[in-house]
C-alpha cells in the first residue's frame, strides 16, 4: 500500500518540464510511487481456502467424521472427492491466473509523464508522487491530479459518477482517475496516488480472475442451495428410521451417510469451474483476454452482436483519398488550411493523421499567418473541430450535415460519394471568431475531403459465420449513414440497404427497439445513443455483445451483455471491456463462441449426471422410509457408482470438443431429463433390491442382504451407464468406448476377489440376474425416451 506522503499536495512543477531525473529518483527511494493493492488478483492462500473449504467440501469431511464415529473407515472413500476437488481445483486456478497476468501486462495502462522537459510511455505503478502527466483522447486517468494545461480537454467521468455528458477541464480543476479523456489534450499533476487514488482498484481489472453470475452457475447454485435445504431433514428422518431398522446404530449411521453422500453433487462445482478455466485458457492462447471465467459463456448466448464500423469492420487506418474543392474556391487555400490545422493538432485524431500525411505545414514565410489562435478539439458528440488563424479566420473540419446544414450543393455530392463507400467530411470557413464550442451563424463550405475505410481483410468471413449461427448483426456508428451502409455492404453485413440516421431514432425505448428490428446499420450515433440502443434491444429480451475500440463506445461496452475492445483500442474500452483481442484479430470471436458452446453444453451434461444422482438418492430416502428397510447400498458401493458412471465420465464430458446450439432454459432443461431419470435409476435399484432381500436363501445379515445390495449396486450403475450415454449425443465412437469402459470396470471389481471383499459385494445366485437385467432393461428403455418426449413437450 503506498504511505500516506503519496496523499498530501503537490509540489508546483513546471508543466513543460515535469519533475527532473533526480526528483524522480527521490521519489521512488521514499515509497512515494503509485504501486495499487494486489486485492483483485487471488493470493496463492484464497485459491486454497477457495477451493479446500468449499460449502461442498464441508459437507463431505462432515459425513467422512461420521463414517469414522461409525467405526467404518472403508466406506470413507468419497473423501477422495474433496482431496481431488481440491488438488484438481487448485491447479486448475494458478494455470489460468498465469494465463491472465501475462495477458494483462499487455492490456494494462500505461501512463505518458512528462520528465526533464521530455514525454515518456511508463507503466501505471511507475508515476511518482506530483508527476507531471500528458493526455489526449481516450487516455485513462490513471491518478488523481490537478489540471496544469488544458486544450479543449473533456472527460468523461461515467465510470464513477454515472453522469454520461463529458466534462470540460480548465487550469485548476480536478481529474479523478478511472475517468477518461473524452476529447481534447492537456496536462495535469498526480495529488493522490497509490491506495489512494481511485485507480488502485480500476487499473488492475484485466488481472480480476472472478466466477461472475452466469446463467450457468445461477443454475447450479439454485440446486446446490434447495439440495442444502433437502439434505439435513432427509437424513434426520432416514436415521430415526435406521435406527428402528438396523441392529446397531452403527450401521444405521452407515446408512445415512450413504444416502447423504449420494444427495450431495460432489463433483458438479468443480466440474462447472473446470469447463470455464479450460475455456479461458484456450482463448488466452488466441491472445483474447477474458477477464472473467464466464466471457466464455456470453458470447455464445448472444443473439445480437453490436459491432462499431471503425476499429472493428475496419482497421481503424483512414487513407486519404482526394480533395474537392467546392466552386469558386482557391484550392491552394484549402490545402494550406489543411496542413495548417493537422500540424497544430497537438492530439491528433486518425482523421488528422491522414490529412497531415498529405499535406505539409504551411512554409516559413507563411507560418505566422497560419499560427493558431484558438482551437476547438474535435468531439464525438459535436462531430466537428476547428481552429482559429490570426489572419485568416476560423476553420471548421468535421461532418458535412452538421456543419454545412441542408446545403443541397453540398449535401448532393456528399451523398454521391457516401453511395460509394467513401467517408466525406466538410471544410468551412467563417470571419466569426471560435466561441462557446457552438457553430457561427455565416460560415462558408470550401470543400470536401474524401477519406476511406479499410475492410479488415478477415471481417466478410467472420460476419458470414455469425450470419449462419442466428446472430443479428447490427452496426453502429457515429459516420455518415450512407457512408457506414456502404462498409457494411461491402463487409457482408445482411440488409446493409435497411439504414437509418440516428438522428431520426425516437427516444422511447419500445420505438427505439422497434426501429433497431427494421434496420440493420445506424449511423450518426451518439455514444449516448450507443447505450440506449443496447438498452433497446435487452429490453427485447435479447442478449447483446458490443464491439468497439474507441472513448465513444465505453458507455455502449459497459452496459452490454458482453463488451468486446480491440487491444489497439483505447484505455477506456480494455477497461470496462469482458473481452479483450489483444492481437486484433476478428477471426478470434468465432474461437470465443466455439469455447462457449464447449462450455455450456458440457456443463450442461455434467449437471444431468449429478442432479440425477441426486434425484434418485432422495427418492430411495424415501422409499426406505416408506418400507422401513435397511438402506438398500453402503457408502462404499454409491462411490462405486458415482465414480463409474458420473465421476470419471463427467471429467472427460467437462473439456470434450461441442458444438451444439446453445438454446435458453439451461436449469428447467436438466431438471425436466434428471428427475425423471432419477425416478427410474431408484425405483429400478429399490425394486431388484426388494426381491433378493426378500427371496433370498440363507443368513439375511451375511448373505441375503449383501446379495440384494450387490444386484442394486449393479442395477444403479447399469442404468447409471444407459443415461450417461444418452446424455453424450451425440454420439461418437470415445463416448461409447468410455461408457464401456466404466462398466469394464465394475466387471473387474466383481471378478477380482480383493476388489470384491473391500467393497463387500457377494455373487448373487443366477436367478437373481434376470430380474435385474430386466429391471436395467426397462429403466434404460425409460430414459432413452425422456429426451423424445422432452422435444414433443417442447414442440407444443
Amino acid at each position: 500500500m503506498a504511505p500516506d506522503t503519496a496523499a498530501t499536495s503537490a509540489t508546483e512543477v513546471d508543466p513543460a518540464r515535469g519533475l527532473t531525473a533526480e526528483q524522480v529518483a527521490e521519489r521512488v527511494a521514499a515509497g512515494r510511487t503509485n504501486q495499487v493493492p494486489d486485492a483483485p488478483v487471488r493470493t496463492l492462500s484464497q485459491i486454497l481456502r477457495a477451493n479446500v473449504f468449499s460449502p461442498v467440501n464441508g459437507i463431505m469431511l462432515a459425513l467422512f467424521a461420521a463414517i469414522l464415529v461409525a467405526g467404518f473407515p472403508r466406506d470413507g472413500l468419497f473423501v477422495g472427492v474433496v482431496v481431488s476437488n481440491a488438488v484438481i481445483g487448485v491447479a486448475q486456478e494458478i494455470r489460468a491466473k498465469r494465463e491472465l497476468d501475462k495477458l494483462a501486462v499487455l492490456s494494462a495502462p500505461k501512463a505518458r509523464v512528462v520528465r526533464d522537459g521530455e514525454v515518456a510511455e511508463v507503466g501505471v505503478s511507475e508515476v511518482v508522487a506530483d508527476e507531471v502527466l500528458e493526455l489526449a483522447p481516450g487516455d485513462q486517468v490513471v491518478v488523481d491530479g490537478e489540471v496544469l494545461t488544458s486544450s479543449g480537454l473533456e472527460a468523461d467521468e461515467s465510470l464513477l459518477t454515472g453522469e454520461a455528458d463529458p466534462i470540460e477541464k480548465e487550469p485548476g480543476d480536478e481529474l479523478l482517475s478511472g475517468s477518461f479523456v473524452a476529447a481534447g489534450s492537456g496536462r495535469y499533476q498526480a495529488t493522490r496516488i497509490g491506495a489512494k487514488s481511485y485507480a488502485s482498484s480500476l487499473s488492475e481489472e484485466a488481472k480480476r480472475f472472478t466466477l461472475v453470475n452466469s446463467e450457468l452457475r445461477r443454475g447450479i447454485d439454485t440446486v446446490l442451495r434447495w439440495l442444502i435445504i433437502i439434505i439435513p431433514p432427509a437424513s434426520a428422518l432416514l436415521i430415526l428410521v435406521l435406527l428402528d431398522t438396523e441392529d446397531r446404530w452403527q450401521n444405521a449411521l452407515q446408512g445415512t451417510v450413504a444416502a447423504a453422500v449420494a444427495m450431495v453433487p460432489d463433483g458438479l462445482v468443480l466440474l462447472t469451474s473446470l469447463s470455464f478455466v479450460a475455456g479461458v485458457v484456450a482463448l488466452a492462447r488466441r491472445r483474447a483476454l477474458a477477464k472473467e471465467l464466464a466471457t466464455v459463456e456470453l458470447l455464445a448466448r448472444t443473439d445480437v452482436l453490436c459491432l462499431d464500423k471503425t476499429g472493428t469492420i475496419t482497421t481503424g487506418h483512414i487513407s486519404f483519398g482526394d480533395v474537392e474543392s467546392l466552386p469558386g474556391v482557391d484550392p491552394s487555400l484549402v490545402a494550406t488550411a489543411l496542413g495548417a490545422m493537422a500540424h497544430a493538432d497537438e492530439a491528433p485524431n486518425a482523421t488528422m493523421l491522414a490529412v497531415r500525411d498529405a499535406y505539409p505545414a504551411p512554409d516559413d514565410s507563411d507560418a505566422g499567418g497560419w499560427s493558431p489562435v484558438g482551437t476547438i478539439p474535435f468531439s464525438s458528440a459535436r462531430k466537428w473541430s476547428a481552429m482559429e488563424f490570426r489572419s485568416h479566420g476560423a476553420f471548421y473540419f468535421g461532418a458535412p450535415d452538421v456543419i454545412a446544414g441542408d446545403l443541397p450543393a453540398v449535401m448532393d455530392q456528399v451523398a454521391v460519394h457516401a453511395e460509394a463507400g467513401r467517408r466525406t467530411l466538410l471544410l468551412a470557413r467563417s470571419p466569426e471568431p471560435l466561441a462557446d464550442e457552438t457553430l457561427p451563424e455565416s460560415r462558408t463550405p470550401l470543400a470536401l475531403i474524401l477519406l476511406e475505410d479499410t475492410i479488415r481483410p478477415d471481417a466478410p468471413e467472420i460476419l458470414a459465420f455469425f450470419r449462419e449461427q442466428g446472430v443479428n448483426l447490427k452496426v453502429i456508428s457515429g459516420d455518415h449513414t450512407a457512408t457506414v451502409a456502404a462498409v457494411a455492404k461491402r463487409a457482408g453485413i445482411p440488409n446493409a440497404q435497411n439504414h437509418i440516421d440516428a438522428r431520426e431514432l425516437p427516444e422511447d425505448t419500445d420505438e427505439m427497439a422497434a426501429a433497431l428490428a427494421d434496420n440493420a446499420v445506424f449511423g450518426r450515433v451518439t455514444p449516448q445513443q450507443k447505450q440506449a440502443m443496447v438498452g433497446a434491444l435487452q429490453s427485447r429480451g435479447h442478449t447483446v455483445a458490443m464491439t468497439g475500440d474507441g472513448v465513444n463506445d465505453v458507455l455502449a461496452l459497459k452496459n452490454a451483455d458482453m463488451g468486446i475492445a480491440m487491444g489497439s483500442g483505447s484505455a477506456s474500452t480494455r477497461a470496462v471491456a469482458q473481452l479483450v483481442l489483444l492481437d486484433n484479430s476478428f477471426a478470434t470471436l468465432p474461437e470465443v463462441l466455439a469455447q462457449g458452446r464447449k462450455v455450456i453444453n458440457n456443463v450442461e451434461r455434467v449437471a444431468n449426471l449429478f442432479v440425477t444422482k441426486a434425484a434418485y438418492a432422495v427418492l430411495l430416502t424415501a422409499l426406505v422410509g416408506i418400507f422401513t428397510v435397511e438402506y438398500p447400498f453402503l457408502p462404499r458401493h454409491l462411490t462405486l457408482v458415482g465414480t463409474f458412471s458420473i465421476g470419471v465420465p463427467g471429467l472427460f464430458l467437462a473439456l470434450a470438443p461441442s458444438t451444439e446450439l446453445i438454446r435458453p432454459g439451461f436449469l428447467a432443461r436438466v431438471l425436466r431429463f434428471s428427475i425423471p431419470a432419477g425416478v427410474l435409476a431408484a425405483v429400478a435399484s429399490f425394486f431388484v433390491y426388494e426381491i433378493a432381500r426378500r427371496h433370498g436363501e440363507g443368513d439375511y445379515v451375511d448373505k441375503v442382504l449383501p446379495e440384494a445390495r450387490t444386484v442394486a449396486t449393479f442395477t444403479l450403475l447399469g442404468v447409471g451407464l444407459v443415461i450417461l450415454v444418452v446424455i453424450s449425443r451425440p454420439l461418437r465412437p470415445w463416448k461409447i468406448g468410455l461408457a464401456a469402459a466404466m462398466g469394464g470396470s465394475y466387471l473387474i471389481v466383481m471378478v477380482w476377489p480383493w476388489a470384491r471383499n473391500f467393497f463387500e459385494l457377494d455373487v448373487p445366485p443366477a436367478w437373481m440376474w434376470i430380474p435385474t437385467i430386466a429391471a436395467v432393461v426397462i429403466a434404460g428403455a425409460g430414459v432413452v425416451t425422456i429426451p423424445r418426449a422432452l422435444r414433443r413437450y417442447q414442440d407444443q
